[in-house]
């Protein structure tokens, strides 16, 4: 799940790269418009992955352990 979501997040950078570079956004060219379904689903996908990666902030990691020969 962590990894959907960081993917999604991704895209979400790169579109919102691409608005503020170039005035393109590439999600609303792909679904049809900003009001297009298929743009709805992936912006609200985008934010839910968003959402979800503020938990990874909040996490415990766990040490690694190296192995010694």
């Amino acid at each position: 799940m962590d990894t959907i979501a960081l993917i999604l997040v991704i895209i979400g950078a790169l579109n919102w790269g691409s608005i503020g570079l170039f005035q393109f956004d590439l999600v609303a060219w792909i679904g049809g418009g900003q009001d297009g379904t298929i743009s709805r689903v992936i912006y609200t996908l985008v934010a839910l992955a968003g959402i979800w990666c503020i938990s990874l902030l909040f996490r415990r990691r766990q040490p690694v352990l190296e192995e010694r020969d």
